[in-house]
């Protein structure tokens, strides 16, 4: 188990099945949008991908960056940027697949959402292959509290903006993005609904 970890790290399982999947490849660039202290990463950077990431934390790119020192030394510092998912400074069309896993959801109402949706998807090339995994309503019906925008108190007590099945397809459908794969979510009873999105860009 210990192998495991220190080869995957704590890769969302749904990422590593677009792993398994053949949909995430050598020769590709992976952009991790609010990536964090670089939990999906651990594996792309010990096997040689080409990856970078932004994050508003620099607490969580310092992270990131040092193990990126670790794992793939080639990479370059400025790999990883202190800069919000809203506002990224990297290239139009740059990145072939776009990983944004447990960060949509905490957007401050739809245009802040809608805002970090479309620089996603400006970053990503035409073919490309957007993957989100946030929270949503499936499932939560008469346990959420609303507070207006789409921000909602879970029945765990956290706070965070929902999407629904109707959302996200009306989302992609302004993008010009196909699913990949089925919505699918995962509802974790009395705490949270957790919801995986996967696109391919098919319009820019």
């Amino acid at each position: 188990m210990s192998d495991l970890k220190e080869q995957f790290g704590e890769i969302d399982i749904y990422v590593f099945d677009q792993l398994l999947r053949g949909r995430i490849v050598r020769g590709m660039r992976i952009l991790d949008a609010g990536c964090g202290g670089g939990r999906n990463l651990v594996f792309l950077l010990r096997e040689g991908f080409d990856v970078c990431g932004a994050d508003a934390s620099p607490a969580a790119i310092e992270a990131v960056r040092a193990l990126a020192a670790k794992l793939a030394p080639s990479l370059p510092v400025d790999a990883f940027r202190v800069e919000p998912v809203e506002r990224m400074s990297f290239a139009d069309a740059s990145a072939d697949v776009v990983i944004a896993s447990a960060v949509l959801h905490f957007a401050r109402d739809d245009a802040h959402f809608d805002a970090m949706l479309a620089e996603c998807w400006r970053v990503l090339r035409p073919g490309g292959l957007f993957f989100a995994r946030l929270a949503s309503t499936a499932g939560l019906d008469g346990q959420l509290q609303a507070l207006g925008d789409n921000r909602f108190v879970l029945p765990d007590g956290a706070t965070r903006y929902l999407v629904d099945e109707a959302r996200l397809a009306g989302a992609a459908a302004a993008l010009g993005g196909e699913l990949a794969d089925p919505l699918k979510t995962t509802l974790v009873h009395g705490r949270r609904s957790m919801s995986t999105w996967v696109l391919r860009k098919v319009r820019a």
